[in-house]
């Protein structure tokens, strides 16, 4: 199967473009459409989807995900191996390796410089179309890696920093970076569940946690409880989500918002006394 992730939307043609090109090379290749909705140039965003979805996926699956505000430019093309045997095809610039990570880690990684996988013309711009759907097309139809182009050094790859998530032993204080926010608002910490667990934090009912948020002078009690349900609609709640990480959300209602953060903000947790 070609899963098939990028930041283009739906307004425009690029997803069927993107698709007929496949269709064109490897017509039995069933694809998958994780999502087009990633917002513009949002590798993080893009990576953080990309790592928690391709898990799910059948074993073996090849991967082209397309978050590439460098297009065009020296940045690289290139094919990742995973242990569990999925290739994973876009540019290098982040997007890749956390996912490579989910399928239990990096084995290998190629430039893509063959003109044998490549569009005939390969325009500056669209690489989707021309890079690397043509090559994940050939690769699932059963090219050999090695023969997309050179092989690479896993270190030489582009990496994204890894979101902060650290625990104040004195205090009981876990501190989380912001790593994403979903469609419906709710609000995604790098914060699992162990950290919390050391400081006696664990969802249920009744069980209440302490925010500091930046900006807000004064510490928001929170229920910390295991559904969106547990809360009547338009209340916060914190629970951990589907990737076992520090979530916070409004029932029936945007939690970012209501919060004032986004991406890269700072949460603070610590017991509610």
């Amino acid at each position: 199967m070609i899963s098939f992730l990028t930041d283009y939307g739906l307004y425009d043609g690029f997803v069927a473009a993107c698709h007929g090109v496949i269709a064109r090379i490897a017509p039995d290749q069933r694809i998958t459409d994780i999502t087009h909705l990633v917002p513009a140039r949002d590798i993080r965003r893009g990576a953080a989807v990309l790592a928690e979805t391709v898990p799910y996926l059948p074993d073996g699956s090849v991967h082209v995900a397309v978050v590439d505000p460098g297009v065009g430019t020296g940045r690289r093309a290139v094919v990742l191996v995973s242990a569990r045997g999925d290739l994973l095809v876009g540019p290098d610039n982040g997007l890749l390796p956390e996912a490579a990570g989910a399928l239990g880690g990096l084995v290998a990684g190629y430039e893509i410089k063959s003109p044998a996988v490549l569009a005939a013309r390969v325009s500056h711009t669209f690489h989707g179309r021309d890079v690397f759907c043509p090559a994940a097309a050939r690769l699932a139809a059963g090219t050999p890696v090695a023969e997309v182009g050179p092989e690479l050094d896993p270190a030489s790859l582009v990496r994204l920093h890894a979101p902060v998530c650290r625990r104040d032993p004195a205090t009981g204080e876990v501190v989380g970076e912001v790593r994403t926010v979903d469609h419906f608002g709710n609000v995604q910490t790098a914060i699992g569940a162990g950290p919390l667990a050391e400081s006696g934090l664990v969802p249920g009912a009744g069980a209440a946690v302490l925010l500091r948020l930046t900006g807000r002078a004064q510490p928001l009690r929170v229920p910390f409880g295991r559904t969106l349900g547990d809360v009547p609609p338009g209340e916060l709640v914190a629970f951990l989500d589907s990737a076992g990480l520090f979530t916070v959300a409004v029932n029936c209602g945007d939690g970012a918002s209501r919060l004032g953060v986004r991406p890269g903000s700072t949460v603070v947790v610590s017991p509610a006394r």
